[in-house]
C-alpha cells in the first residue's frame, strides 16, 4: 500500500481528534486570522490572529459549555451564521463535545428555517445576531426540542434563562473545565467513525430540503485526503469566505486542520476585492460566479477605457487563452509547460499590459485557486490560466462531503473536474451518470430512508445525478445534471450550463443566464445582467440618468446583448443557438429563491417566476 493510501487508511476516527493532535504539534503556529472593526468606527479592518492553542481554549470552552447546558453525543446543535471566526471556533467545539452541527445559512427565511430546527431536533442554537434570534424565538412553539439559543453577537439581544451569548456560554465551559479538566479528551476518545458530525440540508428546488448525515469519519477522511494530493500545505494562507453552511465551505476547515496552514476568515463578499491585497493569500477557493464577475469588471473597465484600451484587453485575453491551451497541452504530452517561442513573447508583453495587474488584484501571492460548486466556463478558466491564476476545478456533493474530485496541480486540464481524491472510486453508469463510492459518502438522507434508496445502492455505490466522461487516464468532465438536459422536439440533448457557460465568457455584462429548451423546437434565454458593469457602460452610451430597470429596457441595450448573442450562436451547433431572449427586470438572487446561497441556478423556480417571458418568446409558434 502507498504511503498515500496508509495515511489516510490509518485516518483518527473524527476531525475533533486531529484537532487535538494538531493543537498538540503545532500550539503556538498561527491557525487563524480574523478581522476586527477599527475603535473608531472608521477605516479598514483591523486583523487579529489565533494559535492553534488559543483557538484551541476557545474550542474547549464551547465545547464544555454546550456540555454544561445538557447537549449528549450526536444530539444536534443548529449553528445560523454568516462565515466568521465564531462559525469555525463553535463548529469545532460542537464535534469536540461529541454533538452534531446543523448548518443553517443565515439567509434561510423564517419558515425553513424552523424546519430544519425541528427536522433535525436540534436542542442548541447558535445564532449570528438578533435577527436569527427573532426567527428562531417567532416559531418557539414549533421547536418543543430546543433548550437554548447561544448568540454570538449580544447587541440588541436581551439574555433569559435559555438565552444566552457566546462569551457567556465560554465562560460557563472554561468553570465546567476547572472541574472536570479531562472532559474534552474523554468526549473526543469516545467518538466512532459512524457517528453523526453534521447535518447539512440541500437547498432543493422544489419541496422542503433534505437533511445529509455526515459521520465523523467523512470529515477525518477529507482532511486526510486533502492533505494527500498535496495542493496545500502547512505554509499556505487560505482566504476563507465561502459561506460555512454549504458543504464547499465547511470541507475546507477540515482540510486546514488535517494541513495546519493558516485560515484568514471572512464571509462578507462585498469585501472580498478590499481583502485580498491585505491578506495576500497563496490559495483560495471560489463558486465560478466570482471568477465570472472579476473577468466581467476587468473586460468592463478596459472597455470604459476607450476603444484602444480594449482592443489591447481583447488581444491579451485571446493570448492567456491560447498560452494556457498550448501549455495544458504540452504538459499532457511531455511533463513541461513549454510554449513556442512566439507565443511567450506575445504572451510576456500582455503579462506587462494587462495581467500582472489581474494577479496583484488577487493580492499577488495567489498560487491557485479551487473553484467548485457548478462548471466554470472554460473560455473563463483558459483566460485565468493564462494570466498566472490558476484555477483547478473540482467536484463534490452534499452527499459526497465536497470534494471528490480535484485537478492535480501543475497537471491541471481546464474544462474538467481533475482527478478523484484518493480513496474515493468513480464509474460512469450505462446511461452516463457518474457514480461515486468512498469515506467521502454520506450515511443517507435524515428520516427518509426511502430517499436513501433511491440514490445509495447498498453496496456504496451512490447516484450523483450529474452526467460525465472519463478520460483515459482518469480526469472527469461534467456535460451536465442529468435532470437537466434539454430534449427539444426535434429529439437534440442540449446541455444548458454548456451554453450558459459559453455566454458568460463571451459577454462582459452577463450576470446570470438560464437557456430553455425543453420540448420546444429552438432554444430561447431570460438574460439578467451584471448591475455596475451594466450602468457603467449606460453613462458611456447617453443611458446615464436611467434606473437599472429602464436601461434593461432599453432598446440600445437590448441591440448589445443581441450582438452578444449573435458571437455565441456563431460557435453552436444550428440546434443549440439561441433563437430568442429577454432580458430580465432585476438579477436573480438568493432572497428570492432563484439562486442557492452557493450561487447556483435553480431553474425550475426561473422558469416558473419568469414563465410569461418563456410564452411569450414561443408564442406564435407551432408549440405554444
Amino acid at each position: 500500500m502507498s504511503d498515500t493510501l496508509t495515511l489516510i487508511e490509518n485516518r483518527p476516527a473524527s476531525v475533533a481528534a486531529l484537532f487535538l493532535d494538531r493543537v498538540a504539534a503545532t500550539p503556538d503556529a498561527e491557525a487563524y486570522r480574523y478581522p476586527v472593526a477599527p475603535a473608531s468606527g472608521e477605516g479598514p479592518d483591523d486583523w487579529k490572529s489565533l494559535s492553534w492553542a488559543e483557538a484551541a481554549d476557545r474550542v474547549h470552552a464551547i465545547a464544555a459549555g454546550l456540555i454544561a447546558l445538557g447537549v449528549e453525543p450526536e444530539q444536534r446543535v443548529a449553528l445560523a451564521s454568516a462565515t466568521r471566526i465564531e462559525w469555525i471556533l463553535a463548529d469545532l467545539g460542537i464535534m469536540c463535545a461529541g454533538a452534531a452541527t446543523t448548518t443553517v445559512y443565515p439567509q434561510t427565511n423564517e419558515e425553513e428555517s424552523a424546519f430544519i430546527l425541528a427536522d433535525s431536533d436540534s436542542r442548541v442554537l447558535i445564532a449570528e445576531d438578533a435577527v436569527q434570534l427573532a426567527k428562531a424565538q417567532a416559531r418557539r412553539g414549533e421547536l418543543p426540542d430546543l433548550t437554548h439559543i447561544v448568540v454570538i453577537d449580544a447587541d440588541g439581544v436581551e439574555a433569559g434563562d435559555d438565552v444566552l451569548t457566546l462569551a457567556e456560554l465560554e465562560r460557563r465551559g472554561a468553570a465546567h473545565l476547572e472541574k472536570h479538566p479531562e472532559l474534552i479528551k474523554e468526549r473526543v476518545g469516545a467518538i466512532t467513525r459512524d457517528q453523526l458530525a453534521t447535518l447539512i440540508y440541500t437547498s432543493g428546488t422544489t419541496g422542503r430540503p433534505k437533511g445529509v448525515r455526515l459521520p465523523h469519519d467523512n470529515w477525518a477522511y477529507m482532511a486526510r485526503a486533502i492533505a494527500a494530493t498535496g495542493l496545500v500545505g502547512p505554509d499556505d494562507v487560505q482566504y476563507l469566505w465561502l459561506p460555512l453552511a454549504h458543504v464547499f465551505g465547511k470541507v475546507l476547515t477540515s482540510g486546514q486542520v488535517g494541513v495546519g496552514h493558516v485560515t484568514a476568515v471572512d464571509g462578507r463578499v462585498d469585501k472580498i476585492i478590499e481583502n485580498l491585497p491585505v491578506v495576500r493569500p497563496t490559495y483560495m477557493a471560489a463558486v465560478p460566479r466570482i471568477f465570472e464577475k472579476v473577468y466581467n469588471g476587468v473586460a468592463a473597465k478596459a472597455r470604459a477605457g476607450g476603444a484602444a484600451k480594449y482592443k489591447i484587453f481583447q488581444w491579451a485575453a485571446e493570448v492567456a487563452r491560447e498560452y494556457a491551451k498550448a501549455a495544458q497541452d504540452n504538459f499532457r504530452r511531455t511533463g513541461t509547460a513549454s510554449v513556442p517561442f512566439a507565443l511567450g513573447a506575445k504572451h510576456k508583453a500582455a503579462d506587462a499590459l494587462v495581467y500582472a495587474k489581474i494577479r496583484e488584484a488577487f493580492g499577488g501571492n495567489l498560487r491557485a485557486c479551487v473553484s467548485g460548486s457548478a462548471a466554470l466556463a472554460p473560455d473563463i478558466g483558459y483566460f485565468f490560466a493564462g494570466a498566472g491564476i490558476h484555477v483547478l476545478e473540482g467536484y463534490g456533493l452534499t452527499e459526497s462531503s465536497a470534494a471528490s474530485f480535484v485537478n492535480p496541480g501543475e497537471a491541471y486540464r481546464t474544462g474538467t473536474v481533475g482527478k478523484p481524491l484518493p480513496g474515493t472510486e468513480v464509474r460512469i453508469a450505462d446511461d452516463g451518470e457518474i457514480l461515486l463510492r468512498g469515506p467521502g459518502i454520506m450515511e443517507g438522507y435524515h428520516g427518509l430512508p426511502e430517499k436513501t434508496a433511491e440514490v445509495l445502492e447498498a453496496d456504496g455505490w451512490f447516484h450523483t445525478g450529474d452526467i460525465g466522461e472519463l478520460s483515459a487516464d482518469g480526469y472527469l468532465r461534467i456535460t451536465d445534471r442529468k435532470k437537466d438536459l434539454i430534449k427539444t422536439s426535434g429529439g437534440k440533448y442540449i446541455a444548458p450550463a454548456e451554453v450558459e457557460g459559453q455566454f458568460k465568457a463571451v459577454c462582459p455584462y452577463v450576470s446570470n443566464i438560464l437557456v430553455h429548451g425543453a420540448d420546444r423546437n429552438f432554444c430561447t434565454a431570460l438574460i439578467a445582467l451584471d448591475e455596475p458593469s451594466l450602468m457603467e457602460w449606460a453613462k458611456e452610451n447617453g443611458l446615464a440618468n436611467k434606473t437599472y430597470a429602464e436601461v434593461v429596457a432599453a432598446p440600445m441595450t437590448v441591440a448589445m446583448v443581441e450582438d452578444y448573442v449573435g458571437q455565441l450562436n456563431s460557435g453552436l451547433q444550428r440546434w443549440q443557438t439561441i433563437k430568442k431572449f429577454r432580458l430580465l427586470p432585476r438579477d436573480l438572487d438568493v432572497e428570492h429563491g432563484e439562486i442557492t446561497p452557493s450561487l447556483k441556478l435553480k431553474r425550475p423556480v426561473v422558469e416558473r417566476e419568469y414563465r410569461h417571458l418563456i410564452d411569450e418568446m414561443y408564442a406564435g409558434t407551432r408549440e405554444a
